[in-house]
């Protein structure tokens, strides 16, 4: 006979969950970490005495972050096949080298240097890729091994010197802004009301294709409570950036990677089968895909990301330096962990490590202005990546 306790328990796991239990249980992964950058920045807001959401430090977070953020997103993609690669940082500094002879020594144009680079750091990618993929060297010996080797030639090609300054239209890439002459920066508050207007319109046919085919929606009242929210959230933003010089150039790109980067692994095969080799690549295998193949290219879109990323960060600083790219690699690792990656591979979003990377920055960003040091900033970052896999082992342990 069951006691009373156990029939309440019984009883009560047979009745319905509410909507919003369910939500934040279905998607507890995402919603922590987006609930845990509100956190940090109320927090920082306040410790700072309002200094953090000032117009010129957002704009400041966004430049000073860019070039991390596009990291984040090829990593992720190397952390859901199971991989990481630890020569990011790395391949940024010596494909920021190489854009700087191109263009200061050689005089280069600015269109056909970056093309330059960006192939250049697709044959890194291809090279590593090869090794990971066919070769079967594990990825973290491999881009081991490419840390040191392109810091080495990263030495080698500028000779321990830095390379300035670079043309003017190079430098706008990372620092330059929409122009806009009027002082309400009206271009700025245009775009945002597009944009919403472009959010409500996917939102809504997504709805719809949910309905169609039979799928679990949100409710009618919930889902305009968020939409709602996310309008307001977009409009406040781009009010901000209005405030100081408009939308930067960078963030126009990295808003375009990460709504390319979301279809792709949102809606296409490819996406679905990254995910698969995370997952079980023997199982993938086994079912037809090409895991070799496609372990190659998530690698040499790493490789381009990455030549990328060193362009903008060259573009930012006015120089190619031999330093240039230091603790890239960690910086975006810990961006996509903390942002809901899998420590043992098949789980992740592409807003998740951009939510990640934001964490990180933010944190960055207001430990500098309280003048904390380096030392303490580098020791509570490792704190907050070990706190975020120990939730994803939890959350693993506790699904199992």
């Amino acid at each position: 006979m069951q006691s009373h306790a156990q029939k309440e328990r019984n009883y009560s796991s047979l009745q319905p969950e509410s909507p919003i239990k369910q939500l934040f249980k279905n998607n507890m992964r995402q919603y922590s970490m987006i609930f845990a950058l509100i956190v940090i920045m109320l927090l920082f807001q306040v410790l700072t005495s309002g200094l953090l959401l000032q117009p010129l430090n957002i704009t400041n977070l966004i430049l000073q972050n860019s070039y991390i953020l596009i990291l984040a997103i090829g990593m992720m993609l190397v952390i859901i096949t199971g991989h990481i690669d630890l020569s990011v940082g790395s391949i940024a500094a010596f494909v920021g080298a190489i854009s700087a002879i191109l263009m200061v020594n050689y005089e280069m144009s600015t269109f056909g240097a970056v093309a330059i680079s960006l192939l250049v750091g697709a044959a890194i990618g291809a090279w590593q890729g090869f090794w990971v993929a066919y070769v079967k060297i594990p990825a973290f010996i491999v881009t081991l091994a490419g840390m040191l080797l392109f810091r080495g030639l990263t030495m080698i090609v500028l000779e321990g010197k830095s390379i300035a300054p670079f043309p003017e239209t190079f430098q706008k890439m990372s620092s330059g802004f929409i122009p806009d002459g009027s002082a309400a920066n009206v271009v700025t508050l245009l775009i945002g009301a597009a944009l919403s207007v472009a959010l409500v319109i996917t939102q809504l046919k997504a709805r719809r294709t949910q309905k169609k085919f039979d799928f679990d929606v949100q409710s009618k009242g919930l889902f305009m409570l968020k939409l709602v929210g996310m309008v307001v959230l977009l409009n406040v933003f781009t009010y901000v950036l209005a405030s100081y010089e408009g939308i930067p150039n960078v963030l126009i790109l990295l808003g375009i990677l990460i709504i390319v980067y979301t279809y792709v692994m949102k809606k296409t095969k490819a996406g679905r089968h990254i995910y698969a080799i995370g997952g079980n690549e023997k199982a993938a295998q086994l079912s037809g895909i090409k895991t070799k193949q496609m372990t190659f290219w998530v690698f040499v879109n790493m490789g381009v990301l990455s030549a990328l990323s060193g362009l903008i960060f060259a573009a930012r600083l006015n120089a190619a330096t031999p330093k240039a790219g230091n603790l890239f690699e960690l910086d975006a690792i810990a961006a996509c962990f903390i942002g809901g990656a899998s420590a043992y591979g098949g789980i992740g979003t592409v807003p998740g490590a951009i939510i990640g990377g934001l964490v990180m920055g933010i944190m960055n960003n207001g430990m500098s202005l309280l003048g904390l040091g380096i030392d303490w900033q580098q020791g509570i970052k490792g704190l907050v990546l070990l706190a975020a896999v120990a939730f994803d082992i939890y959350n693993k342990n506790k699904a199992a």
